[in-house]
């Protein structure tokens, strides 16, 4: 039965508990991730460098407003999962419910200032000179399906909190293959250019959503919410705010970072500059899909764990997820280290008798993403660490920690370092910055780490 899944949070071994969580995460992430690797291949090669440019710029904008669902996501769900663990059914589903209504009402109020400001939000991002007429294109079309988005990412993570990970697999999944099906038949196909890949990534969200919605509806889900569970309550959306506030600002400065980056690259090479920290971007986003996999499938562990008062599982839990991570971070670090050059080359259109600026920005890239990807890339065996540290304070509902750990590798480090460093070291400053910013935010959550297992972990009795 579907609470006996719940229940084995609680129960199973936490190794083989861990795999099984955070197994299906990965591979929902990689193929997410994939998505976003493959579909940027497609565009680089059938509309042009700069066309992944103007998707660099537009990102930013799209994912804050899909973070939203995000942020009410994990805020709500680390509620459902300590919920369920303290066997409190009636909780869990108000809290569900109003996620719902919460995620609707802000991100289409989101969407509409999104829409309205647009002319002046794709410059502020980068989309300047030849990157501003693609962006906006691509921008308007993606900005509709955006909600759809964001109601995806918070019911993914409420199956999450269920203890149904491999349905949040699907959910994953299925966008991203949507979306790629999509690409071949609006771009390759009909020729449709920027309109093509906006089109095909929205309707990738419309069918996670259709997906997202028959779950919660079948027998699969025991979160079975009535009309009642909608309306708004203030305890649940103040606790939801306060943990959900730590994703949403972590997107935020990332938002904020994409700014910075894009306005100092473009300064500092041009449009060409911009495409070689779009394929970083994208590498970021898809390198280290086993870390997050890890992460999300610790998320619900922990949670558990912790409202059912289980703390020996907790701090397993917390020691287990950090070793399969940084194993997992290892082997990421190597594959880039070797094969930069090779990695930035598949972005790059080879099509005979491409327009010299296109020719001009493809040797750009190839002569300046290696050592800049070695550099950002850096660091990436310890962030387990930071990555994990900060996960366990917003699983087990402790919302201050959370987001300072959240915030510090982006906003206490790595936007004061990229003010800095480029005015001394030009584009180098702009690379190490993120391997500084690493290494600084992993001694800041191993700190609080460390003191939170001996002060509160440890003096807790289950």
């Amino acid at each position: 039965m579907a609470k006996a899944t719940s229940d084995a949070l609680g129960k199973e071994p936490i190794g083989k508990l861990l795999i099984k969580q955070a197994v299906p995460a990965s591979i929902g992430i990689l193929v997410m991730s994939l998505n976003v690797l493959v579909d940027s291949i497609f565009v680089g090669n059938w509309i042009g460098s700069i066309a992944i440019a103007a998707i660099n710029v537009v990102l930013p904008v799209s994912f804050f407003i899909a973070a939203l669902g995000m942020a009410i996501g994990i805020g709500g769900s680390s509620i459902v999962s300590r919920a369920l663990g303290a066997n409190n059914k009636e909780k869990a589903l108000k809290t569900f419910g109003n996620q719902i209504t919460l995620t609707l009402l802000v991100t289409v109020v989101m969407v509409a200032l999104g829409l309205y400001f647009v002319d002046t939000l794709i410059p502020a991002f980068g989309g300047k000179g030849s990157i501003f007429a693609p962006a906006k294109i691509y921008y308007t079309i993606i900005l509709y399906g955006v909600p759809f988005l964001a109601l995806c990412m918070m019911g993914n993570t409420v199956i999450r909190a269920e203890g149904k990970p491999k349905f949040a697999m699907v959910a994953m999944i299925i966008p991203s293959v949507g979306n790629l099906l999509m690409d071949y038949i609006f771009i390759y196909v009909f020729d449709w250019g920027m309109h093509g890949a906006a089109w095909a990534t929205t309707v990738g969200y419309l069918m996670c959503f259709g997906y997202i919605l028959y779950f919660f509806l079948s027998k699969n889900s025991e979160l079975k919410i009535s009309l009642s569970h909608f309306g708004l309550d203030k305890s649940i959306l103040q606790e939801i705010s306060s943990l959900g506030f730590v994703t949403l600002a972590r997107q935020a400065v990332t938002s904020i970072t994409y700014l910075l980056m894009n306005n100092i690259l473009f300064n500092l090479g041009g449009e060409a500059m911009v495409a070689v920290y779009a394929i970083i971007g994208r590498m970021l986003m898809f390198a280290l899909f086993p870390v997050f996999g890890v992460t999300q499938g610790f998320l619900p562990i922990a949670g558990f764990n912790y409202g059912a008062a289980q703390y020996d599982r907790v701090k397993e839990s917390i020691y287990t997820a950090i070793k399969y991570a940084a194993l997992v971070a290892t082997l990421v670090f190597v594959v880039l280290m070797v094969f930069p050059a090779e990695i930035a080359s598949l972005f790059l259109s080879n099509k005979p008798h491409m327009p010299a600026e296109e020719l001009a920005t493809n040797v750009f890239v190839l002569q300046h993403s290696p050592l800049a990807m070695r550099l950002v890339f850096a660091a990436t065996p310890i962030i387990a660490l930071q990555l994990i540290g900060a996960a366990y304070f917003q699983a087990v509902g402790k919302a201050i920690p959370a987001l300072l750990l959240t915030l510090t590798r982006q906003g206490f480090f790595f936007i004061p370092l990229i003010l800095l460093l480029p005015q001394f070291m030009g584009e180098m400053g702009v690379w190490l910055s993120f391997p500084i910013a690493d290494v600084l935010a992993t001694i800041v959550t191993g700190i609080y780490l460390v003191r939170e297992i001996k002060t509160k972990l440890s003096g807790l009795v289950a």
